[in-house]
């Protein structure tokens, strides 16, 4: 094969999976790794991708990198709806308790399933907090929620609130589930995002919840955002739509996580 095939395939494969590895495409091209870094730093050269410990990531992926939820909305719907689905395996008719939900369109997603989720006693409710307007807004008719919006400034970009005010009132509350979402979870570095205020506010909900749940498609796995907010030990479960990688899988092994795959 041709490098430039190999550079075709390879851009190919990130579009698909989020990452690639260099050991992985040694093996899939039947090349040397030398050969494959070669593609890699050329890739790199015009702008096709970032380099990353072991292999490389799309361009646009840096640590501070952060899309709009507009712009997130379209993507990996068919992940995010499946991740959806099987989160709400947790959440039998039977549940009377208390739920977080934190912003991203992947807590949207488990927000529009938890809108038809029907109590197996008529009258029964449960109690949905967030700190997501848009998620607020898809919940705020049903009969069966008791809805709380938490208050603080509102980050254009993620329309949730954040701040220290919302970080004091998660604090002071203990759901019995928090479904947090997150732009990147790896073996070394854990759970991370963007934004240090969005990070305040997803560490506050991990602190706060009897069972911390975090919902990551599989573009996530092995990214490394600017801000740790969650150690892999200090989560419960991970939701997410394919089975991680090797060694995201032993360190979530390790940590003790419940990995779900939808």
């Amino acid at each position: 094969m041709y490098a430039t095939e190999r550079h075709d395939a390879i851009a190919a494969q990130l579009l698909e999976t989020g990452r690639v590895s260099v050991a992985g495409l040694a093996e899939y091209f039947d090349v040397t790794t030398e050969t494959v870094r070669r593609d890699l730093d050329a890739l790199e050269a015009v702008g096709v991708l970032r380099r990353v410990h072991g292999g490389a990531v799309p361009a646009a992926r840096t640590s501070v990198a952060e899309l709009s939820v507009a712009e997130r909305q379209t993507q990996h719907g068919e992940a995010k709806l499946a991740i959806a689905h099987a989160a709400m395996r947790l959440l039998p008719a039977t549940f009377t308790g208390s739920i977080a939900l934190d912003a991203g369109t992947t807590s949207a997603a488990v927000a529009e399933q938890l809108a038809l989720w029907t109590p197996s006693s008529p009258g029964d409710t449960i109690t949905v907090i967030t700190n997501s307007v848009p998620i607020a807004a898809i919940l705020q008719s049903s009969d069966h929620i008791e809805l709380h919006l938490l208050g603080g400034r509102v980050r254009g970009v993620t329309s949730a609130a954040v701040g220290t005010a919302t970080v004091e009132q998660i604090g002071a509350l203990r759901p019995d589930i928090a479904f947090i979402g997150t732009n990147g979870i790896s073996a070394g570095f854990g759970l991370s995002t963007p934004d240090e205020y969005e990070s305040a506010v997803k560490a506050a909900y991990v602190l706060a919840a009897r069972r911390a749940v975090v919902l990551a498609d599989h573009t996530k796995h092995g990214l490394e955002a600017l801000m740790r907010f969650a150690r892999l030990d200090e989560i419960d479960t991970l939701v997410t739509d394919r089975i991680p990688p090797a060694d995201l899988a032993g360190a979530l092994d390790d940590a003790d996580v419940e990995v779900v795959v939808a």
